[in-house]
Parts: structure tokens; sequence; C-alpha cells
């Protein structure tokens, strides 16, 4: 209330008192909302909200804890950003010398820590936080002594950096026991409502980044979602419990857990039974997509994968033949993508299952294949599957040869930089697989005969066709030298001089230091 009429007071003084005070009384205004009474803002947290209780009573019952462990985990998010963003405030400030900002800033930061520490003090033993951040004293203000200084920097630094660990072990510890709540509201209730409440508030959290997916998947988050998925009673939650699963195994541990609860076997069954919501086996894709992503450094998981691979693949290969919407597909596909990287067993299961045909049909239906994302995980495949002989031919039934010339025409629809990402690889991807396959005298007639040659001799030429990547004008090299091989009086000398005679890093370094196409 001092304060309130202060500023009042304040607010009624000429403008020149203003011109005078207006530094001291906005740093005193940006102190004063760090001062704050720990007790009382406490009180004032758990003052509860009057409820009509005959006509609320129930509904607090089923949803009270839920929301009040989402509402804990968001402010315990921010009050945590709050304090990281002021500890790395003193850390620039304090390679500055800054000592009367340091010492500012400490204060402030202080203030939140006590009232973190406060509040979850009875979960952690990390009271020195506040003892460590107290010593921000003055000492080192109006004291020009540089060995005292540079003395009390390495000090303060050190300090600091122990501040700052000790914090992180907090916020996790503090975040693992918001947690423990929903993870044990989604293994202990009945309710579909509140087990959903709960799943969303996980997946939220995943995404905050992969430290709060690695917290989850420690305390059993991956455990409790797959014991959800083999129930038929929450057979509705299933894609939203399996959406937060493939979130959470964007990490190593995530992984690990899935693998320690037979993960595989469950998607294996979700995907298989054609009974089960489109929405669910998308979702279950999803996940098959997550853990065989090719950034994972371990493959330790993909053994017990092997087991369930024939199934997983054929209800995948099916999943894009029937797939409602182009989100579906995207799922499907990339996780088929992503299977053909790591087991040549895997694109001869797809040949044998006509995927050629199915992914081909695709590409020409706009509902199922409409951006170039879609068409990254189809020419994906296509490159993979093009190694083997006997795609050769299944590629010139299906008409395989005019898609990749199409693929190569692929340009983003916007400025967007993933969308200009998407579209180099399936550029790249298309003319790798063009040279793929015309190791058969056929392909590569085929290829000619529509043109393939001056379209990629314009992709070599002119860096604006294919976006100044470097990935594609290398497969365009290597493409033309394959066609040349096989049809050498379709190029004229003077491309056959410089984009096939030399060293291909001769004609790469010459096609890539023209800024303006020749053809």
């Amino acid at each position: 209330h001092q304060g309130c009429d202060l500023i009042k007071t304040i607010d009624s003084l000429p403008w020149q008192m203003h011109a005078i005070q207006v530094d001291s009384v906005q740093r005193w205004m940006e102190d004063l909302r760090h001062m704050t009474e720990v007790e009382c803002m406490c009180v004032l947290q758990s003052k509860p909200i009057g409820v009509d209780e005959d006509a609320a009573q129930g509904e607090f019952i089923v949803t009270g804890s839920v929301h009040i462990t989402r509402d804990n985990l968001q402010a315990l998010l921010k009050r945590a950003l709050v304090v990281s963003t002021e500890l790395g405030k003193m850390f620039q400030r304090l390679e500055k010398g800054q000592w009367q900002r340091v010492h500012s800033t400490a204060v402030r930061a202080n203030c939140h820590v006590r009232s973190l520490v406060h509040e979850y003090g009875d979960k952690i033993n990390n009271s020195k936080l506040c003892l460590l951040i107290i010593l921000y004293g003055s000492r080192c203000l109006n004291n020009e002594d540089e060995y005292f200084l540079k003395f009390m920097k390495e000090a303060i630094h050190k300090i600091l950096t122990d501040v700052s660990d000790s914090f992180s072990q907090m916020i996790d510890m503090a975040l693992a026991n918001e947690i423990q709540v929903l993870i044990r509201q989604i293994e202990t209730s009945d309710s579909v409502y509140t087990i959903g409440s709960a799943i969303s508030n996980l997946l939220s959290l995943t995404e905050d980044g992969p430290q709060l997916c690695s917290i989850i998947a420690k305390e059993g988050g991956v455990v409790a979602l797959f014991k959800i998925c083999r129930q038929d009673c929450f057979s509705s939650l299933y894609a939203h419990a399996l959406r937060t699963v493939a979130s959470i195994c964007c990490v190593e541990e995530g992984i690990n857990q899935l693998e320690k609860v037979d993960g595989i076997l469950c998607l294996a069954d979700i995907l298989t039974d054609e009974a089960c919501a489109e929405a669910a086996r998308a979702e279950a894709a999803a996940v098959v997509a997550q853990i065989t992503s090719p950034h994972h450094s371990s493959t330790q998981h993909l053994v017990s994968f092997l087991e369930s691979m024939q199934d997983i693949v054929t209800a995948l290969i099916k999943l894009c033949e029937s797939a409602s919407c182009g989100e579906v597909f995207l799922l499907a596909s990339a996780a088929l993508a992503n299977i053909t990287f790591f087991d040549s067993m895997a694109c001869e299961m797809l040949l044998q299952l006509n995927a050629i045909h199915i992914l081909l049909q695709a590409c020409r239906d706009r509902q199922r294949v409409d951006t170039p994302y879609s068409k990254d995980q189809v020419v994906t495949i296509m490159a993979n599957l093009s190694v083997l002989e006997q795609a050769v031919s299944e590629v010139l039934q299906e008409k395989g040869v005019e898609r990749l010339l199409l693929l190569l025409d692929e340009k983003p629809s916007s400025s967007s930089l993933s969308e200009v990402a998407a579209c180099e690889r399936v550029q790249q991807k298309a003319a790798v697989t063009l040279a793929r396959l015309s190791r058969d005298p056929d392909v590569a007639q085929t290829a000619v005969q529509l043109h393939a040659i001056p379209r990629l001799i314009e992709l070599c030429r002119s860096p604006a066709e294919r976006n100044n990547s470097d990935s594609v004008l290398v497969a365009c090299l290597a493409a033309l030298r394959r066609l040349a091989a096989g049809c050498p009086d379709s190029i004229e000398a003077s491309d056959h001089q410089q984009l096939i005679r030399p060293r291909l890093v001769d004609s790469f370094l010459l096609c890539s230091n023209m800024e303006e196409s020749f053809v």
C-alpha cells in the first residue's frame, strides 16, 4: 500500500521533478518487483477460489489435481527461466566488470531463488543456494584495487558456476516431483478425462526440450503410457498417448524405456489391427519413425525391432495406401523411409508388397502427397529401393522415371527455411535415384527421351534452380555422367567438355562458382 501511495504522489509532482527522479524511481520499481515477501506470496497463492459445491464438487474432484499440477509446472518453468536469465546476465556483467549491475542482478536472483527454495525446500535439500547467492555483496563496489577485483572475479565466477549447476539440479528435481504426480494420475485413475488431461500435460512438457523428455522417461512416463495403450477400455486415448511417446523418444532414455516394456511389440499390435482407429495407427507410425531415426547414436533397440519388422513394414505400406490425409501418409512413409536405411531386408519386403506402385500412385493423389515433406519420404524410399536390381522393371512399368523428373522440378511455395530444405532434399534424392536406376540401359534411354539431360544441366549450371545447394549439384553431376556413359551422343560437346570430361571435383568447382545460368 505504501508503494501505491508513493506512486500516486510521484504522479502528482511537476514534470521537472519527474525528470530529476525518473532514473531512481524506475530502478526502485524494478527492484520492488523482486523484493516481495515470500510468506505473503505463498499465502496469496494458496487461497482457494470459491465454487458452488452443489454444482461443481464432483467436477473439482476429478479435474482439480490435474489443473493444479499443470499450473505448478507452467509456473515452475516460467520462474526457472527468470532465474536462468538473471544468472546469465550475472555471468555477462561479471566478465565486463560491471560490479554495480552484478550486485543488483544478484539481489533479484537471490529473491527468486529464495522463493523457489521456500516452496520446494521440503522436497529438496538445497538451501545452500541462498547462501551462495548472498555472497554477491557490495565488497567490489567502489573498490579500485585491480588485484583484489581480479581475485574476487575468479572467486565469484566459480561460485556463480556452482549456483547455476545447483539451481539446474534443483529445478530438475522439482520438475520430477511434479511429473510424478501426472504419471500417478495416468497409472491409478479410471477416468478417461483425467488420464487424457494428464497426458496432455506431459505432451506439452515435451515441447520444452529434450531435458524434460529425459526426466519424463526416467520417472516412468513411457511405461505408464504403454500401459494405457494395452487396455481396450482406453482405446480412445491411444493416439494421444502414442504422440506423447513419440515426443519422449527424441532422447535415448525414452527409447531405452520403450525397449524395456516391449513397446515395439505393442506398436506392431496397434499397426496391424485394422479395427484400430487410423489416428492411433498413424501415431504408432510416428513412434516407429522416431525410434528408427538415423540421428540416434544407439541402435541396440533395433535388435528387437527386427523381430517384428515384417508385420510393421506390411502395416505401414498398407497405411500409406489407405491414408485419408496427408499427415497420415507423411507419418507412415517417414517410418518406412527410416526403416529402409538400416536393413536391406526391409527393401526386399517393400518390393514384394508392391510398394513402388503404391507410392507412385500416392504421388498422383494430392490428398495424400501434398507437400515437399511427403515427397521427400517417397523419394527416399525410392532411392533405397533403387539399389536392388528387381526395382528397375517396376519403376519402368509404373512410369517412375517421369515422376523422378517431376521431382527434379520441385520448388518451395514459400520462403520457409524448412520447406526450402525439403525441396533441396527432394531434388538431390531424385537425382541420386535416377543415377542408380540409369545403370540399366532401358532406364537411361527412357530418361534421355524424357529430356532428363537438359534439366540436369540446368540444375548444374544455374545455382538458383537448386537453391544454391551443393548436395543437389553433386547428385545432378553424378546422374548426368551416368546418362552420358549410357547415351554419349545425347550431350553437346560444350557440356561434355565442362560437365563430363573433367574430374568430378573440377566440374563441381566450375558450377558452384557460376552466378548466372549459361543455359
